[in-house]
Order: structure tokens, then sequence, then C-alpha cells
């Protein structure tokens, strides 16, 4: 099992930044890919980004390439997600998840675990 609890999350301004972090508890971190979701009210869950269990692979969704950077420090058993540039369309619940596959999947189903989520609002 493994436990993931996000925070970071707040209220801010279009074009401003924030950073989400996820802590990992429970079977080792550094075993997992590790990916952010975000669902915004009436929308279906989408994939934002994901990385690989060494870091060296990323991937992101065409929205936010550019401007939102994941990372992760296994030391810490934590992923972070630096988002700058916000926009009004990324108001979300982010939630993190944890997948056992070897490389960073845009794919819900492929991921075991989820976190509650953390709520990111942008205004105009």
């Amino acid at each position: 099992q493994v436990q993931l609890v996000e925070s970071g999350g707040g209220s801010v301004q279009t074009g401003g930044s924030l950073r989400l972090s996820c802590a990992a508890s429970g079977r080792t971190f550094g075993w997992y890919v590790m990916g952010w979701f975000r669902q915004a009210p009436g929308k279906e869950r989408e994939f934002v980004a994901g990385i690989s269990w060494s870091g060296g692979s990323t991937v992101y969704a065409d929205s936010v390439k550019g401007r939102f950077t994941i990372s992760r420090d296994n030391a810490k058993n934590t992923e972070y997600l630096q988002m700058n540039t916000l926009k009004p369309e990324d108001t979300a619940v982010y939630i993190c998840a944890a997948s056992p596959g070897g490389i960073p999947t845009t794919q819900a189903d492929q991921y075991t675990y989820w976190g509650q989520g953390t709520q990111v609002t942008v205004s105009s």
C-alpha cells in the first residue's frame, strides 16, 4: 500500500505560481512512477504530468507543457508540481497518483494509488 497526501493548493490570480507537493508513505516510494491529474467541476479527470522513478523521464499534457514542471525527491518520498503562468482554465482539484509501471504514463487506469487532492483556483 502507498498513501499519498497532497498539499500546496490555494487561490492565485492569472499569471501566478503555485507549488504542489505529494508526500508518500508505505511501500518504497522510489519504486513507483508518479503522476499528477486534475479534475474540474463537471469534467472528467485529466492527466497533467508524470515522472519516472529516477526522475529522468517526464511527460506532460500539451495544455501545461512549458508552464508546469514535475519533479521528485526519493529521499524525502515526495513529488512536486511547480505551476507557473497559471490560467483560469487550470482551476481544478489536483490529485497525485502512483503507478507500479516502469515508465510514466498518461493513462489513469495504470495508476494504482491516489491521493485525495488539493484545490487550485486561478482567478482572472
